[in-house]
């Protein structure tokens, strides 16, 4: 916050949004941007979309579905969940998050000069308990403390202050870089009730990482 007003903190790229996408190449771990500049020569390499991926076994129909459209492999954890494999190694989709966790957590303590511990994650509001789990589990991993995990349509609704607005029924729209999602929100005494919300199309614009969020 600077005053009362929330801030946008730029990253060491200078932008300030950051793609959720990870890449390896040789002994190298990319996150961000410098990970979507080498998608197109290294797409096997190169993880994005693992939102998608994340609190899913690998035997899910959706599962299967995206092994068959990204260009990375999926793989079969030993507990039955779908994981990534990129040059050799494995990793849970937990793990690619929190390697994007991290990248915000320096950028945060790059600009603020201190040590930055806590978060609030935002989550598709059709997210259910185990994708949850999986996303406070990326916090822990990038080492911060996940205070709370707010549906993202709270969130937007949030930022613009409708909390403020008794009584009122919202229609949220999340139109990303691959999905699609809309939520319906009442809102009673500043708390925000889901009505509707409508799993992601995930495939609007097809699965590449120039346009992953």
């Amino acid at each position: 916050m600077e005053g009362s007003s929330p801030k946008v903190i730029e990253n060491s790229e200078g932008m300030r949004t950051t793609p959720s996408i990870v890449g390896f190449s040789g002994d190298q771990r990319l996150v961000g941007i410098p990970a979507k500049r080498q998608a197109v020569t290294n797409p096997e390499n190169t993880i994005f979309a693992a939102k998608r991926l994340i609190g899913r076994t690998y035997d899910e129909p959706a599962t299967q579905k995206d092994k068959n459209i990204l260009p990375y492999h999926i793989v079969k954890a030993p507990n039955g969940d779908a994981w990534v494999e990129a040059n050799g190694e494995k990793y849970s989709p937990s793990q690619i998050g929190a390697f994007v966790l991290g990248k915000m957590k320096e950028t945060a303590e790059s600009y603020l000069g201190r040590n930055v511990g806590k978060a609030v994650i935002t989550v598709p509001a059709y997210f259910n308990d185990a994708q949850r789990q999986a996303t406070k589990d990326a916090g822990k991993i990038s080492g911060l403390e996940v205070l709370r995990i707010i549906n993202e349509p709270t969130a937007a609704a949030l930022a613009f202050g409708m909390e403020k607005q008794e009584g009122q029924i919202l229609a949220v729209y999340d139109l990303g870089g691959g999905t699609f999602d809309i939520s319906v929100l009442e809102i009673s005494s500043g708390i925000f009730e889901a009505w509707l919300c409508l799993p992601a199309i995930c495939s609007l614009f097809g699965s590449r990482p120039e346009l992953a969020k």
